[in-house]
């Protein structure tokens, strides 16, 4: 029992050297607290001004509102984080900075190696809305797929393909991947292929179709259509038709195909020119042989 005795009073002068030393060290690091506290208001208030200012700015820069909101929450971040760096170096934690720009830096790694897609279709979709190879409305063509760009967010670009279906591209691939986008350029070439009889006249075939083009609906003017045969076929001779529309939509295309279809189907039947179907002819006259007469069909006569 007088051991324990002995111990608590060893006990109790230390315990209260120690309360002392805390309160010492505490009463010298109230004006460091102090000093602490007004900057990170300082770096507060900076950070909301930040916020506010890259509201106004922002949208100069991209009309794209997930972008714009994300540059908005990254700015007020960096700036408040810079002042608990900072407020941490006033309170002479210097030791903590280091631990948690540490901790950061592997947890930053750690992070990257596990998400690299999300990561890598994440920063994609923000090129994607600073260079805006493409936006919402515009006909584009990625690979198999064509449609009508229908939505665009940070990691991903909906295509709706001209059959109703929405098709999700990761915006990666929209980056990095060649693709066809229709509606910036204000004007597309028709192309179509038709066969005429070998017994027509070529040139005439040319100036009727030709003037067939003449009344397309949207039908650039100022580029005149194109006529050219390409090849002799099995059963006539091969043409292609080549004129340009204007180009607003998928269907200014289609209706000007349809149209020029319709018309030179009515100018042909018109001027007596056949697109004959595919036929095989058996000439038994040709030039160098022989013409087999009707001998050769008759039946064989019995002998005894």
């Amino acid at each position: 029992m007088l051991d324990k005795a002995l111990n608590f009073d060893k006990i109790i002068p230390l315990l209260t050297e120690k309360i002392v030393s805390w309160y010492e060290i505490a009463v010298k690091s109230i004006p460091n607290l102090i000093a602490a506290i007004v900057v990170f208001i300082i770096f507060l208030i900076l950070a909301k001004v930040t916020r506010k200012a890259s509201t106004r700015l922002l949208p100069r820069v991209t009309k794209n509102k997930a972008v714009i909101d994300l540059l908005r929450t990254i700015n007020y971040v960096l700036v408040l984080t810079l002042g608990v760096f900072v407020s941490l170096e006033i309170l002479n934690l210097d030791k903590t900075v280091t631990s948690i720009l540490a901790g950061a830096g592997v947890l930053g790694l750690a992070l990257g190696f596990a998400f690299q897609e999300i990561a890598s279709n994440f920063v994609s979709g923000i090129f994607i809305a600073f260079k805006e190879p493409y936006k919402i409305g515009d006909i584009v063509k990625v690979d198999d797929f064509f449609g009508e760009i229908t939505r665009i967010t940070l990691r991903t670009t909906s295509i709706t393909t001209f059959q109703g279906l929405e098709v999700l591209i990761p915006n990666k691939y929209m980056f990095t991947k060649p693709f066809t986008n229709l509606t910036t350029t204000p004007t597309r070439r028709v192309d179509i292929q038709v066969g005429v009889s070998y017994g027509d006249d070529l040139e005439k075939v040319e100036k009727v179709t030709l003037e067939a083009l003449d009344d397309i609906e949207n039908r650039v003017k100022d580029k005149e259509a194109e006529i050219y045969f390409e090849s002799f076929g099995s059963s006539s001779v091969d043409l292609t038709a080549r004129f340009w529309v204007y180009y607003p939509e998928n269907g200014a295309y289609l209706k000007a195909r349809h149209r020029a279809i319709i018309n030179i189907k009515k100018a042909f039947d018109a001027n007596d020119i056949v697109i004959p179907f595919p036929i095989r002819t058996l000439d038994f006259g040709i030039k160098g042989g022989k013409e087999l007469s009707g001998e050769m069909f008759e039946k064989p006569t019995e002998t005894s």
